[in-house]
């Protein structure tokens, strides 16, 4: 297969929904990272989407909508749902509800689970792409399954050129961290850490997130131990790089390349994936220092661990 450049110009989007329409895979842009486009009532169309990603089937996958109203149609709405949709959609939170009796979502989306995962995207390619599209996209990142994310248009074409149809660049993702995921099947819970901080939902909701246990079965997309990794191994905490290593660096600090030189969070959690590849690409393994496991700290060192995290062999 031959995977088409589009470029995010109207006649290129409409070619890109024209593809999805058709069960055809689409990588695009979104504020957290590129998405791995299927349509999602198709179940042709999401199966293709783990062939190319290599991606478990009980790794549930993201469903993106142009809209709340487009959201409402799959679920069972709440009032959690609507607290948090008004807050902060458009934007990087993915909300996992209860299916709605007649949703029409393919049952590989959900991976067998009574419930999904949707997200209403702010990225002006994405919101464009999903109202041409009229109907829910599936979209994990657009790469290897467990690999580093993807936040530009070359990344996706690293990894899936020839795998899928089309790539539609429109340059690099703003937020670089994938959506904070938040569960409403019962009490609000923390499913994943990402690009909006948890406190900031806390404070829409009036009271604390569970947390999700370590021991609960996989509920939503990004929860396998090892994700997000590199080829190369990852030492993390490091205060110095050891012989033969590669730093990733944090504030002020002699480094091979630096999230953010000036300490900031938001910085580092945009360029986190492209230094990984960055680095990735020299072939030697990565030691990385410290973040402050605060604010986006947290989402950022989530994704570390998992980078560092023991492989399947």
């Amino acid at each position: 297969m031959s995977t088409l450049n589009l470029t995010a110009t109207p006649a290129e989007i409409g070619q890109a929904a024209d593809l999805l329409r058709q069960g055809q895979l689409v990588a695009f842009p979104t504020e957290t990272v590129y998405g791995l486009g299927g349509d999602a009532t198709n179940g042709a169309a999401v199966a293709a989407i783990y062939a190319a990603k290599g991606r478990p089937s009980f790794n549930p996958l993201i469903a993106h909508v142009a809209s709340v109203e487009a959201a409402r149609r799959h679920v069972r709405w709440s009032d959690a749902a609507e607290t948090l949709a008004r807050a902060f959609w458009p934007g990087p939170l993915t909300l996992v509800l209860p299916l709605a009796p007649d949703h029409g979502i393919a049952s590989l989306v959900t991976a067998g689970l009574e419930t999904l995962a949707l997200r209403v995207p702010g990225h002006p390619a994405a919101q464009a792409l999903l109202a041409a599209v009229d109907r829910p996209v599936a979209a994990p990142s657009a790469n290897r399954s467990g690999r580093i994310s993807p936040t530009t248009a070359d990344h996706v074409r690293a990894g899936l050129d020839g795998r899928i149809a089309a790539i539609l660049d429109d340059g690099a993702c703003p937020v670089g961290l994938e959506s904070t995921i938040v569960g409403l099947a019962g009490a609000p819970a923390l499913l994943r850490p990402g690009g909006l901080d948890a406190d900031e939902i806390e404070a829409a909701l009036g009271h604390p997130l569970r947390q999700r246990a370590s021991t609960e079965a996989l509920s939503a997309p990004g929860q396998l131990q090892s994700h997000y990794a590199p080829s190369a191994a990852v030492r993390l905490n490091a205060d110095s790089p050891r012989d033969g290593e590669v730093l990733l660096g944090f504030g002020d600090m002699p480094c091979t390349r630096n999230l953010s030189a000036q300490g900031d969070l938001s910085e580092a959690a945009a360029s986190l994936f492209a230094a990984l590849h960055d680095l990735d690409a020299l072939g030697r393994p990565i030691a990385v220092a410290p973040i402050p496991e605060r604010g986006l700290g947290v989402a950022i060192n989530d994704r570390l661990r998992r980078a560092a995290a023991p492989r399947d062999a």
